[in-house]
């Protein structure tokens, strides 16, 4: 009896022992599926982690410039990048881009019209505290920048809104001066022809970048932001004008735009009249600031899309892949389709910066379906879209601080082009 009751907790101690050893591999199995199956995910555009980042395999990257090769992945290695936890790159196929030659000048804010195999590219921010007061034009056809000319003096610098009906470019109101300067109502309509500048009546109240189109014989401008730079506008007006003249001595009141706001594209396809993405609030001026100093407030950007047919009834069509904002100048349309280019998303939820867009949307006006046709060379802002012979076309803006990081940096003048076949 005293030798059995002397081996017993020899015993309890091994099988314990073994039952610690089995849970503990058990546990070490289920880490290592879960952690298997929960990569899965990483592909999913709105997913969001707890961590700071999303690590994602790199794909080949076609962009170069003009007359050199693109640069190889190694075949023995899967190199990765790192995108910001918050809305990731949306998966696009790869696009071969081609550096053209760059602006003159560095634009961010700026506008741009195409008539036929010229882009007319106005204004713009050169840098915070400077601003363009002139036309730089290019010509598709031959790839070079040539023929700048002056803007009237009191005619705004940035946040304009444009339209133009094959000859004449209207310019509508926007912000004059540098940093968060006040906007002014003056309006003013160009010949391309002759470089001629002519006046026609200034809106009711001033805007910054609202939705500007000529539909139906008439200019219509609706949303932007008002005075204070940050409040949204709902008000929408229209003006008779033919060639450069205005027909009316006042501006008509319609129907107000169901979101106001500013920074949206504004296009008419088969006369209907959309209006595409755009944000809510913007930065304002620094109270008691003598330069008017920018100073952030909360932004909320947006993918709604709206439509005016006869009935002149506004009508919600499908929001866009992601909130997209400074896209005023960034589309074009290419046969049944509006494309739009780059432009803002939703900020980063932990730091809080402004989060660049690095895709190319097509919106089918048939179908009414988004898709995401291509990724461009790097994310940018406010960019100027031209399209000519099956080539798509951009440049200036604000373009990200690199592949692993969406926030705005430099201001560039560069300009690229890719073949688009939709």
């Amino acid at each position: 009896m005293g030798r059995a009751s002397a081996e017993k907790p020899k015993s309890t101690k091994f099988v314990l022992l073994v039952c610690i050893g089995l849970l503990g591999f058990a546990l070490i199995a289920d880490l290592l599926w879960a952690s298997s199956s929960s990569s899965a995910y990483l592909s999913v555009p709105y997913f969001l982690q707890d961590s700071d980042n999303i690590i994602v395999p790199h794909l080949q990257n076609n962009t170069h410039t003009k007359g050199e090769k693109p640069i190889q992945d190694k075949k023995d290695s899967v190199p990765q990048r790192v995108l910001s936890a918050t809305f990731a790159d949306l998966p696009a196929p790869e696009l071969e881009w081609e550096k053209m030659v760059t602006a003159p000048v560095p634009r961010l804010d700026g506008a741009a019209i195409q008539i036929k195999n010229l882009l007319y590219v106005f204004a713009g921010y050169g840098t915070i505290d400077y601003v363009h007061s002139h036309v730089d034009i290019y010509n598709f056809t031959d790839n070079t920048w040539g023929g700048r000319f002056d803007m009237p003096k009191e005619m705004a610098h940035s946040h304009l809104g444009m339209a133009t009906d094959g000859r004449y470019i209207y310019v509508v109101t926007g912000q004059y001066g540098p940093q968060c300067r006040g906007p002014t109502a003056r309006n003013f309509v160009l010949d391309t022809e002759t470089k001629q500048w002519r006046d026609i009546p200034p809106l009711p109240v001033p805007r910054y970048a609202p939705a500007t189109q000529l539909w139906k014989g008439r200019l219509h401008v609706m949303g932007g932001s008002k005075e204070n730079r940050y409040t949204p506008g709902l008000e929408h007006w229209s003006l008779a004008v033919k060639d450069d003249k205005a027909l009316e001595k006042e501006w008509r009141n319609e129907i107000p735009i169901p979101r106001g706001g500013p920074h949206r594209a504004c296009v008419v396809v088969d006369d209907r009249l959309y209006v595409i993405g755009g944000q809510e609030g913007d930065f304002m001026a620094k109270p008691g600031s003598p330069i008017f100093k920018c100073s952030r407030r909360n932004e909320v950007v947006y993918g709604d899309v709206y439509m005016l047919d006869d009935e002149m009834k506004w009508k919600v069509l499908p929001p866009m892949p992601k909130p997209d904002s400074h896209i005023e100048f960034a589309w074009k349309i290419v046969n049944n389709s509006i494309v739009i280019v780059g432009g803002t998303t939703d900020k980063h939820p932990i730091t809080k910066k402004m989060t660049l867009v690095g895709e190319v949307f097509q919106f089918n006006v048939h179908t009414l379906k988004w898709s995401v046709v291509g990724k461009l060379p790097y994310r940018v802002k406010t960019t100027l879209v031209g399209f000519w012979n099956g080539w798509l076309y951009f440049t200036s803006g604000q373009r990200d601080r690199g592949p692993d990081d969406p926030a705005p940096k430099k201001v560039l003048g560069e300009m690229w082009r890719t073949k688009l076949n939709l």
